[in-house]
């Protein structure tokens, strides 16, 4: 589905608000407000007339002040308006992510990720990194099969999600390189191809040795629930501190390797840290 034309200014605005944080977008709609306001309150420059090379110059500059004062007079309330339409959408729509990603936690099966629209899907993929602590953009892609489609950050990382809710073929090697190229375009530190479905063991041998991760519908759902997933601690336990960031380390259990079943401990914000302890 082709991306539809912009139509103007304030569809412009509109798109930069919902794309801001809620904070932002608010101070900057405030911000553009009271600058649009004082340019709109100069006053105006009378035309000199003593003499013919001053009246020539003075209507010049009367003329532009009349063009600055007369524009800001509508920008000062059509940027803050558009600005603020994107940030109110943007809360209704995380709302409705939320709502999405909490009614995923309580039945976490793969039918719960197929049963929704690829808008939602992308939605419940978002929210499930913003409570692992990213902060999230929703760039949207150019539709349900193409495209970056969630930006991340974590300090200044930068990490890149291509979303594809598949729910009979198998996520191909095609769709891996496809992000890998934007990742190196952009300049991203990591990257993440999320599906409800599977994926082929061509895309999984493509990801070694790159900071690629796919995940998988298990792999998603247990992200969406970890409380359902994640061992329980008995209270004579001591969770120790990740050793790169400090926060608080779960028990996981080794899936490859050497240490192939063996128990270490895992920061609990992996993967954005990856820190661990034995």
């Amino acid at each position: 589905m082709a991306r539809r034309k912009k139509q103007g200014l304030v569809e412009d605005l509109f798109e930069i608000g919902a794309k801001l944080p809620w904070q932002v977008g608010v101070a900057l709609a405030i911000g553009t407000f009271v600058l649009f306001h004082l340019l709109a309150s100069l006053p105006l420059i009378p035309v000199a007339t003593s003499n013919l090379q001053g009246f020539s110059q003075s209507i010049g500059t009367s003329v532009g002040r009349q063009l600055l004062v007369t524009i800001s007079s509508f920008l000062q309330y059509i940027v803050p308006f558009g600005l603020l339409l994107g940030v109110g959408v943007s809360l209704l729509r995380r709302r409705r992510h939320q709502q999405l990603h909490d009614e995923v936690s309580q039945n976490p099966t793969r039918s719960a990720l197929e049963n929704v629209t690829w808008q939602e899907f992308e939605g419940i993929v978002a929210e499930s990194f913003r409570q692992k602590g990213y902060r999230v953009t929703l760039r949207g892609g150019n539709g349900p099969d193409g495209g970056v489609d969630v930006e991340l950050h974590m300090g200044h990382d930068k990490y890149l999600v291509q979303c594809k809710q598949w729910k009979v073929f198998r996520v191909g090697v095609a769709t891996v390189r496809e992000l890998y190229g934007v990742m190196v375009a952009e300049r991203a530190v990591g990257g993440f191809v999320v599906t409800s479905g599977t994926f082929t063991d061509e895309a999984l041998a493509f990801t070694m040795g790159r900071e690629i991760h796919l995940v998988d519908a298990t792999a998603l759902l247990k992200m969406i629930a970890p409380t359902r997933t994640a061992p329980v601690e008995s209270p004579e336990t001591p969770i120790p501190a990740c050793p790169k960031c400090g926060s608080p380390m779960v028990r996981r259990e080794a899936k490859k390797g050497s240490n192939t079943g063996g128990v270490f401990w895992g920061c609990s914000r992996f993967p954005a840290c990856r820190g661990i302890r034995n």
